[in-house]
């Protein structure tokens, strides 16, 4: 039942957005940005009404979807985790961070825990170099990370306290 609650959200907020829309083809990325913002992914459904809208193929949809980094076909989880793979994380052991991380949450980057609580990313810089190596779990830095602190950090709170 909750499913079906949430699809009927879902289809609300479409509408709604679609509503201040014409409808053409040169919409077809702003209609992604904004129900991508509105639902925190693009819902299969989503796409299929929006190409309807557009009178763009369902294909060439999920094309533009895919091909720009920016759209997700999966919802993220309630902590995104990102870990910083810039230079000087790098060299001070960002891809063991990393792969602690992967091992603790059992998913990869770009991934969702099964039960939507994380979604690991990996990104080139979060502004924190004198901490390296550091992630964020949403907004809070974790730096001076080891593969054993990375460890800490998730059973803290469940990786919501900042350290460092």
């Amino acid at each position: 039942m909750a499913e079906g609650k949430d699809l009927t959200v879902m289809e609300d907020h479409v509408t709604k957005i679609l509503s201040s829309y014409e409808g053409t083809r040169a919409e077809l990325v702003p209609l992604l940005q904004q129900v991508q913002e509105e639902c925190g992914y693009l819902p299969e459904e989503a796409m299929f009404r929006i190409a309807e809208f557009t009178g763009t193929p369902e294909s060439e949809v999920y094309s533009v979807a895919t091909f720009y980094a920016q759209f997700r076909l999966t919802p993220m989880g309630r902590k995104r985790v990102m870990v910083c793979r810039g230079t000087a994380c790098h060299v001070r052991g960002a891809p063991q961070v990393q792969e602690a991380v992967e091992r603790k949450l059992g998913i990869a980057d770009g991934e969702t825990t099964e039960d939507l609580e994380y979604t690991l990313d990996t990104v080139a810089c979060i502004g924190a170099c004198g901490l390296a190596p550091c992630m964020m779990i949403n907004k809070d830095v974790h730096g001076r990370l080891t593969s054993k602190s990375v460890l800490k950090v998730f059973e803290t709170n469940g990786g919501e306290q900042g350290e460092g």
